[in-house]
């Protein structure tokens, strides 16, 4: 497998465990919740159910049918046929009374993927679940529970974050994240793709390290040809993705897909009051609970501009997929199937790259701090503008004000060979650094840094940066 060393090691260690074990696993959807259980635990599980999508299934009855279909997987497993539960709580007790028949008092490891679709309205779904393991499940010390959802914020608030029966209950939490640029290079390495690392940088600005949408690429199509395949071509694989991506995890997705369709419009962002008046919502718990449910799924960032107050918060959406989505592939079924291999290098599409490429930086600060050397050094990352200030529109692509005194203005640039920096670009450089000093205490510095493909041209300006980052440093 590749990637999730860490997370591996924790499972078998709670695995190998003496005590009961109830571990709550969330991330976005298609992230591999499901394939790095079912690896890591291959030929262990003693039952093994997952949820019905609520997406696929047209019936009225949903409860009954994922009550039926609970009932269908503990036969699977090898619980005597018997009558179909009436409930939740009747489900959780057969369940219970076919692992006492067969303990052998090894590890009784029980995996429920997709646990919110189960969830259904009025179902009495959490109160079987408090039962089962506040009743039964927490007093057997060789009990593992493992539960997934795509549903971030389900997961954080009826489990995690549970206020009732289930407080303090879930004994280990894992958050998947999407792969690195690193481990996206391993991932294609496994599959005898050759991409380079420009191209692997180019695949995160549309994919954004997603392990399920990496396994489409093909290994004998270039990277443009493999994008066409997937967006733009006829029966294209990813043509309703963006709608289930959403209809999946939100029982209000045209709510949800609304603020992120609106945060697209702007690269830094909006402020909860911007969202309110564009959106014509009020701004009380249900944005709240909205927000917050985007940010856990990795849709969105929430962060505070440089030198700015936390009543200034802005939203900021930041997944790969989304973005690539609404900018190049919704409300576009006519262009060419080769759109993208035609138009690659065209202004509109390099332009694009610049910015996606921040985007890809923003995701990945640690290997920027570590090229820094300032991994140990608390830092906040954001980007900067005081276009209301300047009749230049000064803008900063990256800051990253340190606790040590030193502020890094990071500019980004996404080329195909070395940069090169003219008299024109130099005199812009000095000029924000001179603007940006206005903001910052006496006692901090300011390093311009270049984070940019394959490094400077040395000339009379490059000596401007203090600091040179390269493609290869964003894959340590």
């Amino acid at each position: 497998m590749v990637g999730r060393k860490q997370e591996i090691r924790i499972l078998n260690e709670k695995y190998e465990g003496t005590e009961a074990e109830f571990i709550a696993i969330y991330g976005r959807r298609r992230i591999g919740k499901t394939y790095l259980v079912d690896e890591t635990f291959k030929g262990k599980f003693t039952f093994r159910h997952a949820g019905l999508s609520p997406v696929e299934w047209q019936g009225k009855n949903l409860m009954k049918a994922q009550l039926d279909h609970f009932y269908q997987s503990l036969v699977l497993c090898g619980a005597a046929p018997d009558h179909h539960p009436k409930d939740w709580l009747d489900a959780f007790f057969m369940l219970e009374m076919w692992l006492q028949s067969i303990d052998e008092e090894k590890r009784q490891l029980i995996f429920l993927d997709e646990l919110p679709w189960m969830d259904t309205p009025k179902s009495g779904f959490i109160t079987a679940l408090e039962a089962f393991w506040n009743n039964w499940a927490c007093h057997r010390h060789n009990v593992m529970l493992i539960v997934c959802g795509s549903a971030s914020s389900w997961i954080l608030d009826r489990l995690i974050n549970n206020h009732g029966g289930l407080y303090g209950r879930v004994t280990y939490q894992i958050k998947l994240e999407p792969f690195s640029l690193r481990e996206c290079e391993e991932f294609f390495q496994s599959k005898n793709i050759n991409f380079s690392r420009y191209d692997i940088v180019q695949s995160y600005m549309l994919l954004g390290g997603i392990p399920y949408y990496l396994g489409y690429l093909k290994k004998e199509l270039s990277l443009a040809q493999n994008i066409d395949e997937l967006f733009f071509s006829r029966h294209a694989v990813f043509s309703d993705e963006y709608d289930r991506l959403f209809a999946s995890v939100f029982h209000n997705a045209p709510v949800m897909k609304s603020i992120v369709e609106m945060l697209y419009t702007r690269n830094a962002g909006y402020t909860r009051k911007e969202i309110c008046d564009k959106l014509n919502i009020s701004s009380g718990g249900v944005l709240t609970k909205e927000l917050s449910a985007l940010i856990a799924g990795d849709f969105i960032v929430k962060y505070v501009p440089f030198g700015s107050s936390k009543r200034e918060e802005h939203y900021k959406l930041t997944d790969p997929f989304c973005l690539f989505y609404l900018h190049y592939v919704r409300h576009q079924s006519g262009l060419d199937e080769n759109f993208w291999t035609d138009s690659q290098n065209t202004p509109p599409i390099v332009s694009w790259r610049g910015f996606a490429f921040e985007n890809v930086c923003f995701n990945h600060i640690p290997q920027i701090k570590r090229a820094l050397g300032i991994s140990g050094v608390h830092s906040t990352q954001s980007a900067w503008s005081k276009k209301e200030d300047d009749p230049e529109g000064t803008q900063i692509d990256l800051l990253i004000d340190r606790d040590d005194h030193v502020i890094n203005a990071c500019e980004i640039k996404f080329y195909s060979e070395e940069f090169t920096v003219d008299k024109s670009y130099y005199m812009k450089l000095m000029h924000r650094q001179n603007l940006l000093r206005r903001y910052i205490p006496r006692k901090s510095s300011v390093y311009q840094t270049l984070i940019t493909s394959y490094g400077l041209v040395r000339n009379e300006y490059w000596s401007i940066f203090t600091h040179v980052i390269t493609l290869d440093d964003l894959f340590t």
